[in-house]
């Protein structure tokens, strides 16, 4: 067996890659969140809609999201394996309770994960599945007047079945035609059970993020007393609150106000 097999074959080497794999789905979280405050424009849905129209029409990201649903299941995987394995080296628990959140976190990131990815099959096949493979979700007509910039919108019925999307200019007006995943999206965050699992799961991923971030670093070695404590504030402050309470405040603003 080659050094390399050897390596990745053991514990270190399996915390290695889901260190990698875990950095990446942050550095994804940042992306999606600045994606999908664009929920908050007051535009019919016009930002939010040409955004995922861009989102899984254009050939770089789509390699991207194949990479991020690797990473996701990799990450699952090696999580398991590592958890099993912990548990079968320790069976009885540890006899003092842990003290702080970050411990708390530490504890139950095998909880915490499995949340994350039973939300993560749910959200996935409610928005990315119904977008791209059902022919379930309406269309939406919007047209910019190119002089004013005024936007008039309208549903949109297309003749082809195959039917994706449109930009066109027609006279003094910009022509868009894309589906109207904005309307599923204030659809579903209009139901009171799905907003309580939603905010569930941010929850989770706040002290999913809260131990993980940090052990990531630790995990490849990137320890030093001047750059730790960077790496604490940003894996609390960035990733364990701004970002949960960024997603959290968008089924939540949804359900109460539009």
């Amino acid at each position: 067996m080659s050094e390399f097999k050897q390596t990745f074959n053991s514990s270190l080497g399996k915390k290695l890659i889901m260190a990698l794999t875990g950095l990446f789905l942050c550095t994804f979280l940042i992306v999606h969140l600045g994606g999908n405050l664009l929920l908050f424009s007051n535009d019919n849905g016009y930002s939010f809609n040409v955004y995922a129209n861009f989102l899984t029409h254009f050939p770089p990201i789509e390699v991207i999201a194949y990479l991020l649903y690797i990473s996701i299941i990799v990450h699952a995987i090696y999580a398991t394996i590592l958890t099993i394995k912990n548990r079968r080296a320790r069976p009885v628990s540890y006899a003092s309770a842990p003290k702080s959140p970050t411990s708390w976190s530490s504890q139950n990131m095998g909880l915490l994960g499995s949340i994350l990815l039973l939300f993560i099959v749910i959200h996935m096949s409610d928005f990315w599945y119904k977008y791209k493979y059902t022919d379930t979700i309406a269309f939406k007509e919007y047209r910019t007047n190119l002089s004013s910039g005024v936007t008039t919108v309208q549903p949109f019925t297309p003749e082809a079945k195959d039917f994706e999307h449109s930009v066109s200019t027609q006279g003094n007006e910009e022509i868009v035609r894309v589906k109207d995943i904005h309307a599923k999206v204030a659809e579903t965050f209009s139901q009171w059970w799905y907003v309580i699992i939603y905010v569930i799961a941010m929850g989770a991923l706040s002290f999913h993020l809260l131990h993980g971030f940090q052990s990531a670093f630790r995990t490849m070695g990137w320890v030093h007393r001047k750059y730790t404590p960077v790496v604490y504030f940003i894996g609390t402050w960035l990733f364990a609150v701004i970002i949960p309470i960024g997603f959290a405040a968008m089924p939540v603003v949804y359900f109460f106000c539009k």
